[in-house]
């Protein structure tokens, strides 16, 4: 069964790569480029550094599922600069509605109580949630 855009997920190698497209969007100044070369992509990783044609290759899946895009910067030559086209946010919230439905039979009180049941939450933690809900 083919998904839909909203449907498509990331798989790990992939959400590694949007992290950094993210983290890079996120930082920029309004006269930054907001696109990364796929160069740039490989220097956000920890050695051992992924091989240019693995990167190369997820950049092109994560197109294709449309995730991100492309463009070529004029007098760039052969050089591509890719961006996000969906927010870490937005793609976050999708994911996690998702969970919800899946898992949860869709209630929010479900899954925090699975959460709550499954993590050591601390007193100070704790607090904090409390205080999100009461201002919510």
């Amino acid at each position: 069964m083919k998904q839909t855009h909203d449907e498509r997920t990331l798989t790990r190698s992939e959400m590694e790569i949007m992290n950094i497209l993210w983290t890079h969007s996120e930082n920029l100044n309004a006269n930054q480029e907001k696109g990364m070369t796929t160069h740039e992509i490989i220097h956000q990783y920890p050695e051992p550094q992924p091989a240019y044609s693995t990167i190369a290759t997820f950049l092109k899946i994560l197109t294709t599922k449309g995730f991100i895009r492309s463009y070529k910067q004029e007098n760039s030559g052969k050089t591509f600069y890719f961006f996000p086209l969906i927010t870490r946010e937005a793609y976050t919230n999708r994911v996690m509605k998702e969970v919800k439905t899946t898992f949860f039979k869709g209630s929010l009180k479900s899954m925090l109580s699975f959460f709550m049941e499954q993590e050591e939450v601390s007193e100070n933690e704790l607090k904090e949630i409390l205080s999100l809900i009461n201002n919510k």
